[in-house]
């Protein structure tokens, strides 16, 4: 997938990535919106999930906007996230992805969201901004 035009699409609303311990159970208040991830480690319980449905008090970064890299891709495909996190990560753009078994999900914080854009671009990627 290095060097291949990648199409992105940006997810209404705002979402939040929220820590929780390792033993707690999966919040009720995590489920809905268009994009949910749930991952459990040894060490922690990670939520990511619309900013608004996250209680006040939970340990969280908010403020984020999601962008979808629109696939699906064939899971053996090799360097998808390559793709853009280095064209980010040399502009200083911090994201947090998430992989799903057909694609991709990239957040950005809300203020970096036009930079990243436009990094994406200048990188060969296409990226919808507007529904």
């Amino acid at each position: 997938m290095i060097g291949h035009s990648l199409a992105f699409t940006l997810l209404d609303g705002s979402f939040a990535v929220v820590k929780l311990g390792p033993m707690e159970e999966t919040p009720s208040w995590a489920g809905g919106g268009p994009f949910v991830s749930v991952t459990r480690t040894d060490e922690e319980l990670s939520v990511v999930c619309r900013e608004g449905r996250v209680p006040g008090g939970a340990r969280s970064e908010r403020g984020l906007k999601c962008l979808k890299v629109e696939g699906p891709f064939d899971f053996a495909a090799v360097g998808v996230v390559a793709s853009f996190a280095s064209a980010l990560a040399i502009a200083a753009v911090s994201i947090f992805v998430v992989s799903t078994f057909d694609t991709d999900y990239l957040l950005v914080k809300e203020a970096d969201l036009d930079k990243a854009a436009a990094v994406l671009r200048e990188a060969g990627h296409r990226v919808h901004l507007a529904s």
